[in-house]
């Protein structure tokens, strides 16, 4: 790291004009990249993914995936829909607004019982408009549909429109760029810093952010050229490539202040500049690059996944902490050698401990039983609600709030369509053996209705629409979409498809092999922990904790999206009922890594305490240790973490439901993880096990190729007691 640092500040304008580069040309192409990321979430393979190619192949991209318009009309006490006039409209209607290459159903035909409610006065019908790949699918025709529909009338009712497609398109947000959130996180970030520097400093982390968005964008156009990138790979690019981008330079930044502060260094003299910076990135850098590698590894887990939609915000992902720890390492301190001391105008007296954080923590080590079980006891009751975790698309009655298709969803409801008629299962079965399959269906337990029209047959095949009474996403709803898949995978031939299917198909593929997976990754991330911090046992406690943290962020994104304790209030939406399949994982991906950040810094700070004692003969390193460590990191940690947060919730103003509740497990992971974990828990274990934490057995030394000789000390190697010995 010195050797690099001193090479980067004999190269200062190259460097400059290398990162300037790259951050015009991405930005200038970023419009672009935008331009070309996908819509697509394709599970290759996969036999609901086959049922929706075959289906779209056969139909001209219509249904599949892709929910159904729902067409829904109640007739006047006194008429019922099989009436001779109610029938004649009705078919006409249905075939006006059914686009060309679309495919409907309505009641008129044989073995269409199930589209007529029991008092014969409400009826439905299907309608599949051509598709497209984006987030909205029906966008070219949903409005002439709703025009007509709003002129139409049946037997003077009249008709109304609703279904999935139209209710989640009022939440699920045009197609837009993140800028104006970007913006606003920004700014945010920019109070903080203001606050944590005083001086025009505080600019510095922000320009860090500047220079690695964009570069990042350039290389995601880079990925886009090898395979699908996700379009939700721009929000994470812009808003977490701010957090992180700002937090790795709000560390070295920090860190350099403290450097020339010490006796000594003061005055701008080039070489007390020079060797400020490179005292700086031989710690903070350090805790840098770390900390970029084990959120580069968490990430990991999305890359190895059989999901090209998730491996693509993986590769991503793991483009952003590397491009920022690349800008903290090398353009950051030519910046600093540069303008670091004109900027840090006007200079006060630098404080290396907090007060605060020095009384938090002197609290902590003197009674650090007490702070584990408090801190521990709140943890595992936010933790609790991810038992009753319910994955699956969001129940399509707590897509919209009021208005008139909610209302309309719930009269069909009422009744007794069954709430799975929005998102039907469509199996693709051999024409001839229809009827046949559709009976068995039918008889399915948790089966509310099923269709076979007619003219749902092309090229000896036909499709059957069958829906649940119940929510595809409840826990009934998937056990009769489990039951409808099993009986059509038990006959040759036959597809299943449609987006319950899908969402089968996407657990399956998520979470089947999540056990290999999250030991990958904690193996990995125990490796470069263990290398760096010499230790096993702060690695195993690092891991534990992460894997609390996350679960509490899991948990409170069950309370507040899936119980809906408090979605109203703060995001003016209702409950979900379910939390979409992707989130969970992406969540793990990205918020194990981050909160193993401010792990990383508090431990690094820690160890290198302890490392400074030892050098000076004391014996009793662990509380002195604990208290500096936190009182120089806690309020960093907490600065970086206010920082991120600001960038989530920025992140949760975006209109997409999915997007929201990303965002939201990430914040409430960030602040639970600052402050319980990493404030209280983590002191508190690290007081408890002494000199334990640093044991490090000499086979596991050789093995991973670290020495055991420790820098600073000379000769003296440390014990599995944490004693010296020469």
């Amino acid at each position: 790291m010195e050797r690099m640092t001193r090479w980067m500040l004999a190269h200062r304008l190259p460097v400059v004009l290398v990162w300037v580069a790259l951050a015009l040309v991405g930005g200038a192409l970023a419009g672009g990249t935008i331009d070309r990321l996908s819509y697509e979430t394709r599970l290759p393979d996969r036999p609901g993914q086959q049922a929706n190619d075959a289906i779209a192949q056969r139909f001209d991209h219509t249904g599949g995936r892709n929910a159904p318009l729902l067409l829904v009309v109640t007739v006047p006490e006194g008429t019922t829909v099989d009436s001779l006039e109610v029938r004649r409209q009705w078919d006409a209607l249905v075939d006006r607004v059914t686009p060309p290459g679309g495919r409907s159903v309505s009641y008129r035909g044989p073995g269409s019982e199930s589209l007529v409610s029991g008092d014969k006065r409400t009826t439905v019908a299907l309608v599949y408009p051509p598709a497209t790949a984006s987030n909205a699918p029906y966008e070219r025709w949903l409005p002439g549909i709703e025009t007509a529909v709003a002129q139409a009338s049946i037997a003077g009712a009249p008709v109304e429109l609703t279904g999935q497609p139209v209710l989640s398109g009022r939440n699920s947000g045009a197609q837009r760029s993140p800028i104006y959130e970007t913006l606003i996180g920004a700014m945010g970030a920019l109070c903080v810093l203001i606050l944590v520097f005083g001086s025009g400093l505080a600019i510095v982390p922000v320009l860090m952010a500047a220079v690695a968005i964009p570069t990042t964008f350039l290389l995601v156009r880079g990925v886009t050229e090898l395979t699908d990138v996700s379009f939700i790979v721009q929000f994470l690019v812009t808003l977490i490539g701010l957090g992180v981008a700002i937090d790795y330079a709000l560390l070295v930044v920090t860190r350099w202040r403290e450097e020339r502060a010490k006796p000594g260094t003061d005055g701008p003299e080039p070489q007390a500049r020079r060797e400020a910076i490179v005292r700086t990135l031989a710690s903070a850098g350090r805790a840098v690059a770390l900390s970029g590698a084990t959120v580069a590894i968490s990430l990991a887990a999305l890359v190895v996944l059989p999901v090209p939609f998730l491996r693509s915000v993986g590769y991503a992902g793991l483009l952003i902490p590397l491009v920022s720890v690349a800008v903290a390492l090398t353009l950051l301190p030519v910046l600093l050698y540069s303008l670091g001391d004109k900027l840090d105008r006007p200079r006060r007296q630098h404080r290396p401990d907090s007060r605060l954080w020095t009384r938090i923590a002197r609290v902590t080590t003197r009674r650090p039983v007490l702070s584990a079980l408090v801190s521990g006891v709140v943890l595992l009751a936010l933790a609790a609600p991810v038992l009753a975790l319910q994955l699956g698309q969001p129940a399509t009655s707590t897509l919209a709030q009021g208005g008139q298709p909610a209302r309309t969803f719930e009269r069909l409801v009422d009744a007794g369509f069954g709430e799975g008629i929005a998102r039907p299962v469509e199996v693709l079965v051999v024409a001839d053996a229809t009827d046949a399959m559709q009976d068995r269906l039918r008889r399915i337990n948790g089966v509310a209705g099923s269709v076979a029209p007619p003219g749902w047959a092309r090229d000896g095949h036909q499709v059957i629409d069958v829906w649940t009474a119940e929510d595809p996403s409840s826990g009934g709803g998937q056990a009769a979409v489990s039951d409808v898949l099993d009986t059509t995978r038990q006959n040759p031939g036959v597809l299943a498809g449609g987006g319950p299917a899908t969402d089968a198909d996407f657990i399956e593929a998520v979470y089947g092999s999540l056990g290999l997976i999250l030991l990958f990754v904690a193996l990995l991330t125990f490796i470069v922990l263990a290398r760096t911090l010499r230790s096993v046992v702060l690695p195993l406690k690092a891991l534990a904790l992460n894997a609390l943290s996350t679960c509490a962020a899991y948990g409170v994104v069950v309370l507040v999206w899936q119980q809906g304790y408090g979605s109203e209030l703060l995001f003016d939406t209702p409950a979900v009922g379910a939390v979409t399949i992707w989130i969970p994982m992406a969540v793990f991906a990205f918020l194990f890594g981050l909160s193993m950040d401010y792990e990383v810094f508090i431990l690094h700070r820690i160890r290198e305490t302890h490392l400074d004692l030892i050098a000076k003969g004391e014996r009793d390193t662990v509380v002195p240790s604990v208290v500096t460590g936190l009182s120089r990191t806690g309020r960093l940690v907490t600065s970086a973490a206010l920082i991120l947060f600001l960038a989530f919730t920025a992140l949760a103003s975006i209109p997409i439901t999915d997007v929201r509740v990303f965002a939201t497990a990430l914040a409430a992971g960030i602040v639970i993880d600052a402050t319980l974990v990493r404030g209280i828990l983590t002191p508190a274990l690290v007081t408890l096990l002494g000199r334990s934490n640093w044991w490090f057995p000499r086979p596991l030394s050789r093995l991973l190729a670290v020495s055991r000789q420790l820098p600073g000390v000379g000769a003296a190697l440390v014990t599995g007691n944490g004693q010296k010995s020469d």
